[in-house]
């Protein structure tokens, strides 16, 4: 009996240690979720340097709309028709721009890329419009952020090989007079010494930070015997002017003209031309182009290093060089960079070549090399205080 029950047992026990390995067997491993591709790298726009690169016009545009901001600086509405030129390029594309200190030199604007080095807010600009000293100046201290434009090909004038800044728009220096109070118009920079002339001539901007007013001291200086290596006797011009009583302490706008409180002022001629148009004879104009020297000048764009909008900025130069900006341009009396390759594909409407000055004057005027424009600013700058001795303010 025990012999039966052992071997009961041993069969019962067999059948549970086999149901045991049976259930101890591991169950076999769950595939892996399958991995979800990368997603694609974000564009740093801040390093693109064409449209192309950064995946063509419409990956620009939907970046720039993306950001939704621009910030300009130094750009009044009635500069080369500024004014349109922002609120079509905001229209357009959905983008609000910010504009910063409309009435601000060259020198303001690389302070405010300086200032706002950290700063991603409504004062830090985005893009420039300097005069040609300042773009070299600006490119070493690292400032700028290298672009070039889809029409680059097409641009005259000064360009950086990197895309660092590229000339925008071209014009010559005149006399801008208020008939209302001027009768016997100067013709000529000595004519301006006149003491019949006190408190009458005024300067469109501080010579120590204004491109503009710095090229009127170096514009003096051709017309008064000086040469584009030697500027001292436009200082010395200056000297005179404000030692006759004739210079004012006043930087002159559109407004003071208006009103006559600035009724001589230097200024370049598309400005000149704007206001003769939007003034409609109230007050009349005249505008003189001196007889001793024929100034040219031009600007320069470019983008800052900082931009906190850096696509936008993008393709606020890609609107500025297309047909369409360099248009808005034109309407504004300013002669555009790519104004010939315009002309030989024949987009230039008749009645904007009518506003523009006669093709001649502008290809005739003296232009002083980058170089040359640096090496007078720089003096301009150190010596006005000393030698001329009147703030501009």
């Amino acid at each position: 009996m025990k012999a039966a029950r052992f071997a009961q047992g041993l069969a019962l026990l067999l059948i549970a240690a086999i149901m045991l390995v049976a259930c101890g067997t591991q169950t076999p491993a769950a595939p892996a979720a399958p991995t979800a591709p990368a997603a694609p790298a974000a564009i740093d726009w801040n390093t693109i340097t064409s449209a192309a690169e950064g995946g063509g016009m419409e990956a620009l545009i939907a970046a720039a709309q993306a950001e939704g901001e621009l910030n300009v600086i130094a750009l009044p509405d009635d500069w080369c028709n500024y004014g349109t030129m922002i609120s079509t390029f905001s229209e357009k594309y959905g983008i609000k721009v910010n504009s910063i200190n409309p009435e601000a030199g060259s020198a303001d604007e690389l302070q405010a890329v300086r200032d706002n080095r950290e700063n991603k807010g409504p004062q830090a600009p985005d893009v420039l419009d300097v005069g040609p000293a300042f773009g070299p100046l600006a490119k070493d201290e690292g400032l700028l952020s290298p672009y070039k434009v889809m029409t680059w090909d097409t641009i005259d004038g000064l360009k950086d090989p990197d895309g660092y800044y590229y000339t925008d728009y071209n014009g010559v220096m005149v006399f801008e007079v208020n008939l209302d109070v001027i009768q016997d118009v100067p013709q000529d920079w000595a004519d301006l010494l006149d003491p019949k002339y006190e408190g009458e001539v005024a300067l469109a901007g501080d010579p120590r930070a204004s491109n503009q007013a710095a090229q009127t001291v170096y514009a003096a200086a051709l017309a008064n015997g000086g040469s584009l290596d030697n500027i001292e006797p436009g200082l010395e011009f200056f000297k005179a002017l404000n030692a006759n009583g004739n210079l004012l302490p006043l930087i002159a706008n559109t407004g003071s003209i208006a009103k006559g409180e600035t009724p001589i002022t230097f200024q370049w001629n598309y400005l000149a031309l704007a206001n003769a148009e939007s003034f409609n004879g109230n007050p009349p104009l005249e505008i003189i182009y001196p007889a001793s020297v024929n100034w040219g000048g031009f600007y320069l764009q470019a983008i800052s290093a900082y931009a906190p909008h850096p696509a936008a900025a993008r393709l606020w130069q890609e609107f500025l060089y297309s047909d369409e900006g360099h248009t808005i341009w034109m309407q504004g009396y300013c002669a555009p960079a790519r104004l010939a390759d315009m002309v030989e594909r024949g987009v230039v409407p008749d009645d904007l070549k009518a506003k523009l000055p006669d093709p001649a004057i502008i290809s005739s005027a003296v232009v002083p090399n980058a170089d040359q424009l640096s090496a007078a600013r720089e003096l301009i700058k150190t010596q006005w205080d000393s030698v001329v001795g009147l703030d501009i303010k």
